[in-house]
C-alpha cells in the first residue's frame, strides 16, 4: 500500500512537546504533566527523544505508563549506513517500541555518530545533501519500517555548514518519493538552513511535496557570531525566529495530512513557553488543521 493510503490510518495527535532524557528535569525545564493538567490541548502527545543506551527517564515512563500518545524520535542511527542496523540495536529498539506504543517512529536523517555508534562518537551532522546519499537514506527508512511495522518520518537536521549539490527540501523530496514515507519538517531546522545558504526562508517550499508532510516542528533559536562568523543556535528556547514563523504559517494550510506539531521548548518554563503555544494553536484553527482523533 503507497504511503498516501497508509497515511489514513495514522491518528492525529494535536500539539505536544519533545523530550529527550533528563530534559525536563533539567533547571527550569517544563512539568509535562502539570501542563497535561492547566494545558492539555497542548500536551496531547509526547515526542520521546530515545538514545537506546539511556533509554527512557522517569517522565517519559510515568507518561507512556498513563496510556497517553507518543511517537518515537530516535537520536542514535545514522539511516543511510546499513552496518547501524545491528540486532543489538534493533533489539533495543523493538522493546522500547512495545514500552512506548508510539503513533510512529521519526528522528533527524543525518549523522548522529562519527564511526562505529560508541558514547564518545555522538553528534548531529546534516547529510551530505546528494542524491546518492538520499538513496541510501531512503534504504534505511525502509529497513527499519519494515523491521518495527511503524511508519518512519525523516526530519531535516539543523547545521552550520551543509555539504552536496541538492537544495536541502530537494535532498528530502528525493528521500520521501524513494522510501515512499512521509516527512517530519522542522520549521526551524529549516529557517536556519535557508539563511546559512542565503535563500529566503520560503524558497523552495513551492515545489516540495507538502502532501507527505505529517508532523511539524517549531522551536526558538539564538542568532550567535564566532569570530565574524555568524550563526542560528538551534537552542529550544522560547524565542521562535520570525524566519521560523513564516516557514510554518505558509506550510500548515498546505499540509492536507498534517497529524502532529510538537513546540520543543522542553527546558523553559510554563509560563515561557504559553506564547508560543497559543500562535501555534491560533494557526492551527485558523486553518482548522489538527483535531485531535485516537
Amino acid at each position: 500500500m503507497i504511503f498516501l493510503e497508509r497515511v489514513k490510518s495514522l491518528p492525529s495527535l494535536g500539539i505536544g512537546v519533545s523530550t529527550e532524557y533528563g530534559a525536563f528535569g533539567a533547571g527550569d525545564g517544563l512539568d509535562i504533566l502539570q501542563l497535561r493538567r492547566e494545558y492539555p490541548e497542548y500536551a496531547s502527545f509526547l515526542e520521546v527523544g530515545v538514545e537506546v543506551v539511556k533509554g527512557l527517564d522517569t517522565d517519559a515512563m510515568q507518561w507512556a505508563s498513563a496510556g497517553h500518545a507518543t511517537t518515537y524520535h530516535f537520536l542514535d542511527v545514522n539511516l543511510d549506513d546499513p552496518h547501524d542496523f545491528d540486532d543489538e540495536w534493533m533489539a533495543h529498539v523493538g522493546a522500547l517500541v512495545e514500552q512506548l506504543r508510539p503513533a510512529w517512529m521519526c528522528g533527524d536523517a543525518g549523522m548522529w555518530h562519527f564511526g562505529a555508534r560508541e558514547r564518545g562518537h555522538m553528534l548531529l551532522l546534516p547529510p551530505i545533501l546528494s542524491s546518492d546519499c538520499a538513496k541510501a537514506t531512503a534504504d534505511g527508512l525502509v529497513r527499519l519500517r519494515e523491521a518495527t511495522s511503524l511508519e518512519i518520518l525523516p526530519e531535516n537536521p539543523p547545521g552550520r555548514a551543509f555539504l552536496g549539490n541538492l537544495h536541502l527540501l530537494d535532498f528530502y523530496a528525493r528521500v520521501c518519493e524513494q522510501a515512499d514515507t512521509g516527512q517530519l519538517l522542522d520549521c526551524a531546522h529549516l529557517a536556519l538552513y535557508q539563511r546559512q545558504m542565503g535563500y529566503g526562508p520560503l524558497d523552495g517550499l513551492s515545489d516540495f511535496p507538502l502532501e507527505r508532510v505529517i508532523e511539524l516542528h517549531v522551536a526558538g533559536g539564538s542568532v550567535k557570531s564566532h569570530n565574524g562568523f555568524e550563526f542560528v543556535d538551534d537552542d529550544h528556547s522560547v524565542h521562535v525566529l520570525d524566519a521560523t514563523w513564516d516557514i510554518f504559517e505558509y506550510v500548515v494550510p498546505r499540509c492536507p495530512n498534517l497529524k502532529a506539531v510538537v513546540f520543543e521548548c522542553e527546558r523553559n518554563t510554563l509560563l515561557e513557553c504559553l506564547p508560543g503555544f497559543e500562535r501555534i494553536r491560533h494557526t492551527l484553527d485558523t486553518h482548522r488543521k489538527l483535531a485531535v482523533v485516537r
